[in-house]
């Protein structure tokens, strides 16, 4: 740490819902690390994965779930979300996740726009199986300002979604969307160019706060003056805040890496990425993720060079492949959105399992997060953070049929009273709709 004061301030209150031991049995499963079990089982109590294998013993007392013919996932992981900070219904009230007020917003925090209240946290749970996700700025600016990282479960503030212990982001952005946004006031930056010349003054500045900090540390003396945004960039220097980068194109992507290079800091993920499929082989060399759509592309000339294959060929690269959301209906679907990618890639010849690309949605986003020795995987000792669905997950006519959260059983398409309803929602038309 580079100061003396809380980095903290604002903790999780996160608590599990009580749930009840559980077996479920004769389930294909997928363990979100790439192996696949055939009529498998998993038990899970207190809530962790105790264990999983082909033949467990089932506990006396345990709830045993048939799952023949069904599939167990864990549960899927959004690595680049917005509910909360841009909620249902959309309108101006709601929109607080961009701080369109300068190209250097580092100071803020999303979790501060999070409204627990959105209608879209039940709707990727009981649609999507969503079980975490990470809720992140809008990227109208160089720094947008801190993600976190949230439990999708019901409850009355931020801090009882936030996943304990989950290290906090920066979202960065390049590109188009600074230099529109800046340039058509007259501002600076207009361009590229001053894109990174800004960005890297902001880096200068950074790690001048964080000597004296170090210095009044080590030394004492005076005590230097608290800057939010110099705190961040400090933190990301530190390593103990990582960096999610809003960045379209493949030159942008490695001019990305070249600055942090310089800063002495490292990239998580590269968000969107639609020409990742051109630099798999400097994301795998620098540990850097990508995230992206299936199928999204060409709204604006940097998301137009982009091919369907793009998910599969940095996977085959090598490199860490996600498939995200950016999106509150297709947070909804992820399953099918990796789909799409995966039939995409085995059209071109790349063969990758079905097993293999659920990576995409669960183990390959927790270790992007820094989450991944508490999620991500059915691994024993790991949270019960777990999807059954009711066919083939990678099918367009399969859903979850039960989601459990740490163990403890939020969704059941066959049970009314278990379909999340925010405050908000009761006495509005279509209350609780999960269609």
């Amino acid at each position: 740490m580079i100061s003396v004061f809380d980095p903290d301030p604002f903790p999780s209150t996160y608590q599990p819902y009580p749930g009840v031991p559980t077996v479920i049995r004769g389930a294909t499963i997928y363990d979100g690390e790439g192996g696949q079990i055939d009529n498998g089982m998993v038990y899970f109590a207190d809530g962790r994965i105790q264990a999983i294998g082909q033949t467990l013993d089932v506990p006396e007392g345990a709830t045993v779930i048939d799952g023949t013919g069904l599939w167990v996932t864990p549960g899927i992981i959004d690595i680049h979300s917005h509910l909360g900070n841009y909620p249902s219904p959309s309108v101006a009230a709601h929109q607080d996740g961009n701080e369109i007020t300068g190209p250097n917003t580092a100071n803020v925090w999303t979790e501060h726009s999070i409204w627990p209240q959105d209608p879209g946290f039940s709707r990727a749970l009981a649609n999507g199986g969503v079980t975490t996700l990470n809720v992140l700025p809008g990227s109208a600016n160089l720094f947008g300002g801190r993600t976190v990282t949230l439990r999708n479960v019901p409850s009355r503030t931020m801090q009882e979604m936030k996943f304990p212990g989950a290290p906090y982001g920066l979202k960065m952005a390049c590109g188009e969307n600074p230099k529109r946004v800046y340039g058509s006031r007259n501002r600076t930056p207009a361009s590229r160019m001053a894109n990174i010349a800004v960005a890297r003054q902001a880096w200068i500045d950074a790690e001048r706060y964080r000597n004296q900090w170090r210095s009044y540390r080590e030394n004492g003396g005076n005590r230097p003056a608290r800057n939010l945004r110099h705190e961040t960039l400090a933190g990301v220097m530190d390593g103990e805040i990582l960096v999610h980068n809003h960045c379209y194109r493949a030159d942008e992507m490695a001019i990305m890496i070249d600055m942090a290079r310089e800063f002495g800091y490292t990239i998580s993920t590269f968000h969107h990425a639609v020409e990742a499929y051109k630099i798999p082989d400097l994301l795998r060399e620098n540990d850097i993720c990508a995230a992206m759509w299936a199928d999204w592309w060409g709204f604006k000339m940097e998301a137009y060079d982009t091919v369907f294959e793009n998910v599969p060929m940095v996977h085959n690269g090598g490199a860490c492949a996600i498939v995200h959301s950016d999106d509150q209906n297709q947070i909804q679907r992820l399953n099918q959105e990796a789909a799409k990618a995966l039939a995409d890639g085995r059209r071109a010849g790349i063969e990758i399992s079905d097993a293999e690309a659920w990576q995409w949605l669960a183990i390959n986003p927790a270790r992007a997060l820094g989450i991944a020795d508490e999620t991500g995987s059915l691994v024993a000792g790991k949270r019960a953070d777990i999807v059954l669905w009711n066919g083939d997950p990678f099918s367009v006519y399969s859903r979850p049929q039960m989601v459990w959260i740490d163990g403890a059983l939020l969704y059941d398409m066959n049970n009314p009273q278990l379909r999340p309803i925010s405050d908000f929602e009761l006495g509005q038309p279509g209350e609780g709709s999960v269609r």
